[in-house]
């Protein structure tokens, strides 16, 4: 990822977690998520969901099939100026105490809200980017990183 492209993506306060489950479902979510030691991190919150955090679709496609899309956008009125940037990558829920502590205090730092949650017993996503594509209205589709795609 280029400078530029972390810049943008840090920028953005919502993205889209595109997960697919064991039967080639697609399933698309808005997301809360950081940049954080090369890696992008994703919190289950607290805010409303129906059921079990751990049994959420989003976390029973991961543990199925990692392979995972989050896209991040901009859109004005004025379509000079749209963009979006696709992360592809590979899934884990996070179970590691100290990655955990470090994932979830830039969370916390990026949105105020999650100060107040409880997210240490709540799932913990860590999407590891193996591709980057971009596209912007001024320009061209780009692509960064390594992988397939």
């Amino acid at each position: 990822m280029t400078p530029e492209q972390r810049a943008f993506l840090d920028s953005q306060r919502v993205a889209r977690l595109a997960t697919v489950d064991d039967a080639g479902r697609p399933h698309v979510v808005p997301v809360c998520f950081a940049h954080h030691a090369g890696a992008l991190y994703i919190a289950v919150d607290e805010k409303p969901k129906r059921g079990d955090p751990a049994a959420l679709r989003r976390v029973r496609n991961i543990l199925a099939r990692p392979d995972v899309s989050v896209v991040a956008d901009h859109y004005e009125e004025d379509w000079t100026r749209l963009r979006w940037l696709q992360v592809r990558g590979h899934a884990v829920l996070v179970v590691d105490t100290a990655e955990r502590a470090g994932a979830l205090a830039a969370l916390r730092a990026k949105y105020p809200q999650y100060r107040a949650m409880a997210l240490e017993t709540r799932p913990l996503i860590r999407v590891t980017p193996e591709r980057v594509v971009e596209w912007t209205a001024g320009g061209d589709e780009r692509t960064g990183g390594g992988g397939h795609g």
